[in-house]
């Protein structure tokens, strides 16, 4: 399931935290997660919570709907 909503939002998470210049270490102490995990979520090993995926999204300063977005 290529468009699925977990694939979406990975690729959407990396997508952000590229274009604004973070790295995955600096992304994950803004969100107060740890490095690996964001690392796992990226790759798709872990699906966030929905806290985590609203404190990634708040980190990256874009609305939560726009990691939904394909």
């Amino acid at each position: 399931m290529a468009n699925s909503t977990e694939t979406i939002i990975r690729i959407n998470i990396k997508k952000y935290r590229e274009q604004a210049g973070l790295t995955q270490e600096q992304l994950s102490e803004m969100a107060g997660i740890s490095p690996d995990y964001l690392s796992e979520i990226e790759r798709g090993k872990k699906i966030p919570s929905m806290k985590r995926f609203f404190k990634i999204a708040n980190a990256l300063e874009v609305l939560p709907y726009e990691l939904l977005k394909p």
